[in-house]
């Protein structure tokens, strides 16, 4: 099928920051066969839409959520992070493969009605009865029709080893590995236009072992895929690093081999400025998730710092259990907002944000050359904006409008061609059985 989309403004993010007051774009299949100014020439067959008053991005790329925690929003109001997770862990190990599946799909409808194409969820809880919970995330993506990074997590370092997570739902070192290389053989696809990518995340340095940690990192490179981990978040993280193992969590990373082209970290809140040098020298991603972040009161990143290092910084949303709201285009709101009280107002600019949640979210991931900005040969994972509504009307800049107004309603959402969302609402999916099926897994969790 053919869909061509004339007189929208277009934002398409590529290296030159192209831009077009009121164009179009032609998808074929499912990539982009042309994009321009004015008019695409009439094809017999395809159809048009309309999108004067609107604004076509890149498809935004989420590059940390844990969509299990769907099922476990407004918990642990005031906590800490480590309160908050002692609190949740044990909630979170009565997961099974029903719950998961409910709150995956669920996070992810919501991800996709905020324009967001492509998700990386790190799944790191794994009950020894829970079931298959990495085949329930793969069927919800199915089901939704978004892209999925399925990171698959692990935790070896329970209570009694020192660690937060309770000894039960942790899994042995070998055990950990192997089920990590039978998820990659399973579901992984490394071709260019990919529905399910594997990457290999060990939870973080408080719940994990150093021998799980260097294995990880020797199993992605010797299957070719993507490394992920939770880093430098918090003071506490900071001071534990440096008390049991004597450097700062950059460097216990760097020493494990965890910094590099293949790895992107999530949060990289409390950074010093060699830590930043060294991230940005090595090529390592980071995915900056504000909301979730100051939920929990841990900090502000400093993305304006690691952005002027070469760091390739994406979007992420977190948890829903720490970010109830659970969608990606206020994400790009947040992270300006924040980035100018750490910095002032020349910190992070609109369009900074619009790249961070598009193709610096794809470098993040591995899939720059297939997404994150609209360009022939590309996949047509895009967002159609509308901004000629109260909230947006008058705002002469489209990228202004969108990333300093409230979240715009989506005209459409493409992933490879295929619409997911027209006129704000799912095309997939019914979203009151989604809520009716999350409210049955929330009280299926919290009731025991």
């Amino acid at each position: 099928m053919t869909l061509i989309i004339n007189g929208a403004a277009l934002a398409t993010v590529d290296d030159a920051g192209t831009e077009y007051a009121s164009g179009h774009i032609v998808v074929d299949g499912e990539r982009i066969t042309a994009i321009g100014a004015g008019q695409a020439p009439a094809v017999p067959g395809a159809t048009v839409v309309d999108g004067r008053g609107c604004l076509v991005t890149p498809g935004l790329v989420n590059t940390h959520h844990h969509l299990y925690q769907w099922a476990t929003r407004g918990m642990s109001q005031t906590s800490t992070l480590f309160e908050w997770l002692v609190e949740l862990y044990p909630v979170w190990g009565r997961l099974d493969a029903e719950v998961t599946h409910a709150a995956a799909s669920g996070g992810l409808a919501r991800l996709a009605l905020t324009g967001c194409t492509t998700v990386a969820d790190h799944h790191y809880v794994f009950p020894a009865d829970g079931g298959d919970l990495a085949a329930a995330v793969v069927s919800a993506a199915d089901r939704i029709g978004t892209r999925l990074h399925l990171v698959r997590g692990s935790m070896d370092r329970g209570e009694s080893g020192g660690g937060l997570p309770p000894d039960r739902i942790v899994e042995d070192t070998d055990a950990a590995l192997s089920a990590t290389e039978r998820t990659v053989a399973k579901y992984h696809d490394p071709a260019g236009n990919a529905r399910v990518q594997v990457a290999v995340g060990p939870c973080s340095p408080f719940s994990v072992t150093e021998r799980l940690m260097t294995g990880a990192a020797d199993l992605a490179r010797r299957l070719g895929v993507r490394l992920h981990t939770h880093l430098a978040e918090t003071i506490d993280e900071d001071e534990q690093c440096r008390r049991e193992f004597g450097c700062t969590p950059v460097e216990y990373a760097e020493r494990l081999g965890w910094l590099g082209d293949d790895v992107w970290l999530a949060h990289a809140v409390h950074l010093t400025s060699d830590a930043v040098k060294a991230i940005g020298a090595s090529g390592t991603g980071a995915a900056h998730c504000p909301t979730s972040n100051a939920r929990i009161g841990v900090g502000v990143a400093p993305v304006s710092d690691l952005l002027a290092a070469g760091v390739p910084v994406g979007l992420g949303v977190d948890g829903a259990a720490s970010n109830e709201s659970g969608g990606l285009a206020e994400e790009m709101h947040q992270a300006l907002l924040f980035a100018r009280q750490r910095g002032g107002p020349t910190s992070l600019s609109p369009r900074q944000a619009l790249w961070m949640a598009t193709a610096g979210g794809a470098r993040c991931l591995g899939r720059s050359q297939d997404l994150g900005s609209l360009e022939v040969g590309k996949l047509a994972d895009l967002a159609l904006w509308r901004l000629d509504g109260l909230a947006h009307a008058g705002i002469d800049d489209p990228v202004a409008a969108l990333v300093l107004g409230t979240a715009a309603p989506l005209e459409l959402l493409l992933v490879g061609g295929r619409p997911v969302v027209e006129s704000d609402r799912l095309t997939t999916v019914d979203d009151r059985q989604i809520a009716t099926e999350l409210v049955a897994a929330h009280r299926k969790l919290v009731d025991g």
